[in-house]
């Protein structure tokens, strides 16, 4: 493969990883605003505004799940070369293809497993070492442990503040709590930015490493990588995503201010953990959607509307194994064409 060739095709991976970024700033966008925005605490428009800054923050202020992506799904290095680069479009173009089923479809499917589960079947699809103990460390166990914290966590502490507040009065207490989602909608969009954005980042790192412009000794993440996943996932956000939206915020559970902001709390909380702590890629949308959940069931069992809980249920246990089918037989195309 020339020079000329090798830099094609990093350049284009970079900007369909740049896309990816794009679809799931708009595929999660509702994660960050939909509480607020069901509970009328802000306006659709002001949301967006402060979600799209917010991912972009939250996006700059750190790479270790980068780095997870980057180094740990799939076995690629600079010696990988046609093939190499073979494997990360192709896991591109099938988390991008899932990401748009499930947004037209109006399902809160994860853009994070969608991207790992690609991978994974890309890297099966050009017989690439797959890192299977690193994906069940940092993927299938916090894809099955952190919606339950979050559930768990949200579903106590609602359980606490009922009881705190019990004597106080309804109005009054709901016309502070709207006030404070503004802080909590802001602290689940920077949180969305910290992980989400990232894995972007890791893409663009595993294409510029199997291009050759990057060692996989070098842990540093270039600045205008990180940037540009920074910008493109805000500009994505502020594009926002009403079908999944409405989804989170109305159909599982009628929101109260107090509610909203408890489960966006929690959620934003679940989000730093794992992050910070255990450079895990987990899901923002798994994680709110459980933490909207367990405020709901402290109304009553009833007030959660499980059959739509099910359905999103579904969409989650079939991302993994969907997206990775859908890069596979992208990858076994692009191996067509450039190999």
């Amino acid at each position: 493969m020339t020079v000329d060739t090798t830099f094609f095709l990093v350049a284009t991976i970079v900007v369909v990883a740049l896309i990816f970024d794009f679809t799931n700033g708009f595929h999660d966008a509702a994660n960050a605003i939909a509480t607020s925005v069901a509970t009328r605490a802000l306006s659709p428009r002001i949301a967006l505004v402060i979600a799209a800054i917010m991912n972009f923050l939250g996006a700059l202020l750190g790479t270790e799940v980068a780095k997870t992506i980057g180094g740990g799904i799939v076995d690629i290095s600079p010696d990988s070369g046609t093939h190499g680069l073979v494997i990360v479009f192709g896991s591109l173009l099938g988390a991008i293809a899932w990401n748009l089923i499930t947004w037209w479809f109006g399902l809160p499917s994860s853009s994070s497993h969608a991207l790992i589960g690609a991978l994974a079947g890309s890297g099966i699809a050009a017989s690439f070492t797959v890192h299977w103990p690193v994906i069940l460390d940092k993927v299938v166990l916090p894809m099955i442990f952190s919606p339950l914290i979050g559930f768990v966590l949200a579903y106590v502490l609602m359980r606490i503040l009922l009881k705190v507040l019990a004597r106080a009065a309804y109005r009054k207490t709901m016309r502070r709590f709207r006030r404070a989602q503004m802080f909590s909608a802001s602290a689940i969009a920077l949180g969305h930015g910290l992980q989400d954005a990232q894995k972007t980042m890791g893409v663009m790192v595993l294409a510029l490493t199997a291009g050759g412009y990057h060692t996989a000794a070098d842990a540093h993440i270039p600045l205008w990588v990180q940037v540009s996943a920074a910008a493109a996932i805000s500009a994505g956000t502020y594009t926002g995503g009403w079908r999944i939206m409405k989804t989170l915020g109305q159909k599982i559970i009628d929101l109260d201010p107090a509610r909203g902001f408890v489960a966006e709390s929690v959620g934003a909380g679940v989000l730093y953990t794992t992050a910070f702590w255990l450079h895990a890629p987990i899901s923002t949308t798994h994680t709110i959607t459980c933490a909207i959940m367990g405020v709901g069931a402290t109304k009553r069992r009833s007030a959660v509307r499980w059959g739509i809980a099910g359905n999103i249920v579904t969409a989650w246990v079939s991302t993994l194994p969907a997206a990775a089918v859908i890069a596979g037989l992208a990858t076994w195309i692009l191996q067509a064409v450039f190999l």
